[in-house]
């Protein structure tokens, strides 16, 4: 079935919409960020960087948002899931015909 060009104008008008989401969350990340780094060097000049924390953990939830926005499938696509359909409608089919001889 060919998605007719409504259909990719709302699927591109998401992606654009999941970049974006992404990029506002960089931004907040690189200023609340910085802030936590300047608080701790006024605190304790750095002899405990516990800002990293924070940054590691806001981190970790930024890469899985800009996986989800810049669709990296890490090989496990669309195409993968395609050929595991087809591989597990043929092996149904060989046992099928198996049962029956």
């Amino acid at each position: 079935m060919e998605p007719t060009q409504e259909t990719k104008y709302f699927k591109a008008k998401e992606r654009v919409k999941e970049i974006k989401k992404f990029y506002s969350g960089l931004i907040f990340y690189v200023i609340f960020i910085s802030f936590l780094a300047g608080l701790n060097y006024y605190t304790n000049e750095l002899q405990y960087p516990w800002f990293l924390w924070a940054a590691f953990g806001w981190g970790i939830g930024l890469v899985f948002q800009a996986a989800k926005a810049f669709q990296w499938n890490f090989g496990i696509g669309k195409g993968w899931e395609e050929r595991k359909l087809k591989e597990f409608m043929e092996e149904e089919d060989h046992k099928q015909n198996n049962l029956w001889k």
